[in-house]
């Protein structure tokens, strides 16, 4: 743990946020348990009404939200600025698509990364996988 991630060990439903390479910030939610590090980097965002592409990629998340390091440690359901809303969700496995993790270096093989099959705001898709068309 270090000052700048120890809140990646915080409370599980808290953002963690960081700054990556020094150039944009990076939007994570903690999750399992207290001082354990464990959390979810939000790499795209469907933005209705917009082009899909507007926050397709985990800096354009950020910047499109006007997320920085003032956000980090808030609760995920505050309601303050930025919070994420629980919903019914319908969707089944095969709307999923599971697949390796992007920009690390270890660890690469472990398929931690998940999207929307039918989504146009993936930023990289599993090879194979077309973006769908305009519906």
């Amino acid at each position: 743990m270090t000052q700048s991630n120890k809140s990646l060990f915080g409370k599980p439903g808290t953002f963690y946020i960081y700054k990556s390479y020094g150039i944009h910030h990076c939007l994570n939610i903690v999750t399992d348990k207290e001082n354990f590090a464990s959390g979810v980097l939000l790499r795209s965002v469907f933005v209705s009404k917009k082009n899909e592409r507007l926050a397709s990629g985990p800096g354009l998340v950020t910047k499109t939200f006007g997320v920085d390091i003032s956000f980090n440690s808030l609760e995920v359901l505050n309601k303050n600025s930025l919070w994420i809303s629980p919903r019914k969700s319908i969707l089944e496995e095969k709307d999923l698509v599971q697949t390796t993790r992007i920009g690390i270096s270890k660890a690469k093989n472990i398929k931690w990364r998940w999207y929307l099959k039918n989504s146009r705001s993936v930023s990289k898709r599993l090879k194979g996988d077309r973006t769908p068309k305009f519906q």
